[in-house]
């Protein structure tokens, strides 16, 4: 599965087992950003599924409803993600203001 490969991939960088010198640093970089985004659009198919795909389905193709559902439903999830990464960066920066002030100029 992806989330046990992008975990396994960051304890071995955090244990010192991946070689992070700046090629290699790009590299896994690189493939941390592939799995993440992999892992994102499983979690949206599969949510989206759930929630827009009857169970039962006799017809090769989607009806109408479950397509705008589906559209509707990766739309609202990409939106939240966005929201919840925003608000996710302002509380970083929030925090490095405070880290910053508190060990200002003594």
């Amino acid at each position: 599965m992806v989330a046990n490969s992008l975990l396994e991939t960051i304890h071995r960088i955090l244990q010192g087992h991946v070689d992070t010198e700046p090629l290699g640093a790009q590299t896994l970089a690189g493939e941390l950003e592939v799995e993440m985004m992999a892992n994102t659009y499983n979690r949206v198919t599969s949510a989206c599924h759930r929630k827009c795909v009857p169970y039962h389905y006799k017809e090769a193709e989607l009806s109408k409803g479950s397509s705008v559902c589906l559209d509707q439903c990766a739309s609202k999830y990409h939106e939240r993600m966005g929201k919840t990464l925003t608000e996710l960066f302002m509380q970083d920066e929030e925090l490095m203001k405070k880290t910053q002030q508190s060990s200002g100029p003594i």
